[in-house]
């Protein structure tokens, strides 16, 4: 027996010993397989079209060169644009700060009645497609709208402040992306110490006095980081110029690359490529000036938010709360309620009589045009599958970045939010510029199809559902994953029964953003549509630029009463979150 132990001991070494290994071996290789595959990915679908645009905006007639930007920099309709470009951002950032930072204060400081719903009527102005309030504007304040109305009773000369011009598209950008400056300055106004402002208060500082010295400068990251996410929206924005501003002739360099591209000619590509790399970079430095601000104010994420009413609005509460409701009203449902009544109109030129009123206009649109309901059921079916794959693999990343996260997962985020960090635009060209040919000499007939915008919807769209994701999977403790696995759980059993459970509400309330956002999408599919694969957005685009606005309204109003019902659903899904986690 005594000799049978180095033979026993030598097979417990060498033969046992390598099972471990070779399963430690295959686990490597698998794992090294996935990332490989995943890092391919990556590269194909999201850094692989950025490099793309970057190497055609310098290609010439004889090789690289800075041709295209030197015939930019020649051109008077260039730098038409970009005074443009600039009057129109700044003037609609100005706007969105102070409408942004008195909506903050009054919510975060007041006691104002009422928060909840003031916060959801606030939040509506940029729930709403910018295409969708800029066609209730217009026609609020167009020749047959309620204001010009109301003026031919005082008198019949008067006409109405015109939104086709620089300041009608600066005031609708202003008032569409003001809620993104409330958003980040609220929880930055509660979480400002009181005692501060207390102990300059009895030091005999008034309470302006104490605004400005106290209040001001501890709210500036998150005023800063809210007007330069307003600054690259309204750099982004396509609706907006392209609907108030083209028909007089007033280009921003979003809508002059789309009439570079849609106009073709022998350098149409490169000049667009050129003007995009341009309004790519300012969207990059905005990008990264806005992080570093973010990055700085992390100091202040250990203070809890302040929800106590720091000032009593006494006996002018009242007046106070209607004014901000009337503003709200006026600014939403007043022009969404004109825009409606232009769309149950016979005649453009006539009044909402008893005469001239019809739902013909909707049974037009929903059942005599094939065009619409194709571009109906193309946009549900691409919001549908987009929002289902970005589920799926959105929320898949999410989970690695949170459990095991790395460098290379990290490298991986940053490269799936550029394609929502770049202009909508910007990325609609980079995307036909890589699917045309990915490979040299390889067409894979993708471009002109619907698989195209399958591919830039998923892309684009991706980083909202992970970063819901992430969000989501932080608020869960490692240790409940660990203890599902001590108890015997394997893997599907923990998903099913101990992670999905929690972080169910956050990954769908990701992924019904993501179907909203898709389903009002406009600037990307402008340049990738071609016939058969329209979108809503498109559809209503091309009405509104073949005069038909009784059509264009009317899509509108569905637009808006889809939009009311995914809000609802979202609403339910917090609901019923909140009382998952009160049982809990």
């Amino acid at each position: 027996m005594e000799n049978t132990k180095p033979y026993e001991q030598s097979q417990l070494k060498y033969g046992q010993g390598r099972q471990p290994l070779s399963v430690l071996s295959r686990l490597v290789w698998k794992k090294g397989m996935i990332t490989g595959l995943g890092a391919i990915a990556v590269f194909l679908f999201f850094v692989l079209p950025i490099l793309k645009l970057i190497l055609l905006s310098f290609q010439g007639e004889q090789g690289l060169s800075l041709a295209n930007y030197s015939g930019l920099l020649k051109q008077e309709r260039f730098w038409n644009t970009v005074r443009s470009t600039v009057m129109i951002v700044a003037g609609s950032t100005v706007l969105s700060l102070a409408l942004g930072a008195m909506s903050a204060w009054l919510i975060a400081y007041t006691d104002i009645p009422r928060k909840r719903l003031l916060h959801l009527a606030i939040l509506m102005c940029f729930i709403l497609p910018s295409y969708v309030l800029t066609l209730s504007w217009s026609s609020f304040m167009g020749t047959q709208g309620w204001v010009a109305k109301l003026l031919q009773w005082f008198d019949p000369g008067l006409t109405p402040w015109s939104m086709y011009s620089m300041g009608g598209i600066i005031f609708v950008m202003g008032i569409h992306h003001f809620p993104l400056v409330y958003m980040f300055t609220l929880d930055v106004f509660r979480k400002i110490p009181r005692d501060l402002e207390w102990a300059a208060r009895t030091g005999g500082a008034s309470k302006i006095e104490t605004f400005r010295r106290i209040t001001l400068p501890l709210s500036l990251p998150g005023l800063t980081a809210g007007g330069l996410l307003v600054f690259l929206a309204s750099m982004d924005n396509f609706g907006i110029p392209a609907f108030l501003g083209t028909p007089v002739n007033i280009s921003v360099l979003s809508t002059l690359i789309y009439e570079e591209i849609i106009g073709f000619g022998p350098s149409a590509f490169a000049r667009g490529a050129s003007l995009s790399v341009l309004l790519g970079l300012a969207a990059v430095l905005g990008s990264l000036l806005q992080w570093l601000l973010l990055r700085k104010s992390h100091a202040s994420e250990t203070i809890q938010p302040d929800h106590t009413p720091r000032y009593t609005l006494g006996k002018s509460s009242k007046g106070v709360s209607v004014l901000v409701w009337a503003f709200l009203l006026l600014v939403t449902v007043v022009p969404l309620s004109s825009m409606l009544s232009m769309s149950l109109k016979k005649a453009y030129g006539l009044g909402l009589t008893a005469s001239n009123m019809t739902l013909g206009n909707y049974r037009y649109i929903l059942f005599e045009n094939p065009r619409v309901w194709q571009a109906i059921q193309n946009s549900l079916t691409l919001s549908l599958i987009t929002m289902l794959v970005c589920l799926l693999i959105g929320s898949c990343f999410a989970y690695m970045r949170v459990r095991k996260p790395s460098r290379l997962n990290k490298i991986a985020e940053l490269a799936t939010a550029v394609p929502y960090t770049l202009p909508g635009i910007v990325f609609a060209l980079s995307m036909i510029l890589v699917w045309m040919e990915p490979v040299p000499g390889w067409n894979p007939g993708i471009y002109g199809t619907m698989g195209i915008l399958f591919i830039a919807y998923i892309c684009r769209f991706m980083i909202l559902q992970i970063r819901s994701g992430i969000t989501a999977f932080m608020q869960v403790d490692a240790s409940m994953e660990e203890a599902a696995r001590i108890s015997g759980a394997g893997f599907w059993r923990k998903w099913t029964a101990v992670l999905l459970p929690l972080v169910l509400p956050g990954i769908l309330t990701g992924g019904l953003l993501v179907f909203l956002t898709a389903l009002t999408e406009l600037t990307v599919s402008a340049l990738l549509y071609s016939s058969g694969s329209q979108t809503i957005g498109v559809t209503i685009f091309s009405f509104e630029q073949a005069g038909e606005t009784l059509y264009s309204t009317a899509l509108s109003s569905l637009i808006v009463v889809l939009i009311a019902a995914g809000g609802a659903i979202v609403l339910l899904v917090q609901k019923w979150a909140t009382r998952k986690g009160v049982r809990s």
